[in-house]
């Protein structure tokens, strides 16, 4: 009779022995605590509204709002329903985000290479506008600029006209600012932010297919998620993305209309996407003049002029097309001012406030990173460029920055995010976007948990598309083993 010692191991004794197995069974134990958690609050929640004879749901978004917003670009009356002041909310915030993330870029790039500037005086500055600025709070910056500077501007009855009042590319009084822009509708810029948020959306769309494709499925249950996650979001996003492009009709569903009627609403947003479209060849060009420097040892010059023919395509239409205006101060015939000012883009207080306050705040966290991803090329780089001729600005350009970038954007994706948050900071100086039009909503309504949850919603959003697109250019851009 054959010892017990020796029995072959059971099934059971074998799962239970296997590593794998109690990962697994781990995480699923996680994942039930957390949804039974979830439950038991929102249960507790249902149960405490219903005490106080609330019933949750969102048909209260359908009632009229009854109140103004200061400045809109959808055609927003008083008497329309709550749903679209939730939108004249999102639009007002993208409208912030978007503008603030390319100009806190371009002052991040600006001062963290200035910070390996050989003038003097140009890398002190940068590090005191880094110093100083990164510690202070941002929203005492906002009151500065808002208040200390902004709104310091003279009165409209006798605003600061530059260079004169015949000729006004610049007028600045309490009512407002007012820049030479393009002779864009509000339809029109309500098309170019929702043509913005397509794009992430399509980067989403793409990445899930591309999981999709690979079959990343295969070796666990992680993968499997993910892989199911990306099936399922596939037409999700095309759906979202049929409304934010294509959507035809203003009354229906969503207010706004879809970026593409609104665009070619205007000859000017016609030529707003003609310039979109001049990106595809300009990177495919670039691609293949890299390709051919590399792999075949060529100059690369045809393709270089065809790029700067592009270039100089896209920068005649940005030019000359696209209608710009300067600001008119209306004058009496003595030649004094009446306080109107007609064409040009019109920037309000709150808006240059915000915007200003997120730019140079977010752009010294930028500047950091920026001098961190350059600092982290080694000094052998550098070498290598100057034996080869290029003087400190090409080495920066062409070799010590690209290589960079693989430090530089992983951080950099973080500041993008925190830029969106604390654009809700504008509720402080009156600027109506999303998180202050929300506020006035649920103080009305008496819904807080309905009209938080539309919030917390659309803030995760749009931070999930800035980190998954942020992900996908930082996996563009690290080095590839051969």
């Amino acid at each position: 009779m054959a010892s017990r010692s020796n029995s072959p191991i059971s099934g059971i004794q074998s799962l239970l022995r296997d590593e794998r197995f109690w990962k697994i069974a781990f995480q699923a134990l996680i994942v039930l605590f957390v949804v039974d958690l979830l439950w038991h609050f929102s249960a507790t929640l249902n149960d405490n509204m219903l005490g106080r004879g609330i019933n949750f749901g969102f048909g209260f978004l359908g009632n009229p709002a009854g109140f103004a917003i200061g400045e809109s670009l959808l055609d927003y009356q008083a008497q329309d329903a709550y749903s679209k002041v939730i939108q004249v909310g999102i639009i007002n915030s993208l409208r912030v985000m978007i503008v603030g993330v390319i100009l806190a870029t371009t002052v991040g790039i600006t001062a963290g290479v200035a910070s390996f500037s050989d003038n003097w005086l140009l890398y002190k500055i940068s590090r005191a506008y880094v110093g100083l600025v990164r510690n202070v709070p941002l929203l005492l910056q906002l009151f500065f600029w808002y208040l200390a500077v902004f709104f310091s501007f003279p009165a409209p009855r006798n605003p600061f006209l530059f260079p004169n009042a015949n000729m006004s590319w610049l007028v600045l009084s309490k009512k407002g600012i007012y820049i030479p822009g393009p002779a864009f509708t509000p339809a029109t810029w309500t098309g170019i932010i929702l043509l913005a948020v397509s794009l992430l959306l399509i980067g989403l769309v793409f990445n899930s297919v591309k999981v999709v494709r690979s079959g990343s499925y295969r070796g666990g249950v992680g993968p499997l998620l993910g892989y199911g996650f990306s099936l399922l979001m596939i037409p999700v996003l095309l759906v979202a993305e049929f409304f934010l492009l294509f959507n035809w009709d203003a009354e229906k569903g969503l207010y706004f209309k879809g970026a593409f009627p609104s665009l070619m609403s205007s000859p000017q947003g016609l030529w707003v996407i003609v310039l979109l479209v001049l990106i595809i060849p300009l990177v495919v060009l670039a691609r293949w003049r890299t390709q051919v420097i590399v792999e075949q040892g060529q100059s690369g010059k045809p393709q270089l002029i065809a790029i700067a023919l592009l270039l100089l395509l896209g920068l005649g239409i940005l030019l000359f097309a696209l209608g710009w205006e300067s600001p008119v101060a209306a004058l009496k015939d003595d030649g004094t001012f009446t306080g109107g000012v007609t064409g040009g883009l019109k920037l309000s207080l709150e808006y240059a406030a915000i915007v200003t306050g997120l730019t140079f705040y977010t752009g010294a966290f930028i500047a950091e990173i920026v001098r961190a991803g350059i600092q982290s090329v080694s000094q052998g780089q550098w070498e290598a460029a100057r034996s080869l001729g290029l003087n400190s600005g090409l080495a920066m350009r062409m070799v010590v920055f690209p290589q960079a970038l693989r430090v530089i954007i992983p951080p950099l994706n973080s500041e993008f995010a925190n830029l969106a948050k604390n654009s809700s900071l504008a509720l402080a100086i009156g600027y109506p976007d999303l998180y202050s039009v929300a506020n006035t909503t649920f103080n009305q309504t008496g819904r807080p948990v309905e009209v938080f949850l539309l919030m917390m919603a659309t803030y995760l959003i749009i931070n999930l598309l800035i980190s998954f697109n942020m992900n996908q250019l930082n996996s563009a851009v690290q080095f590839k083993e051969r």
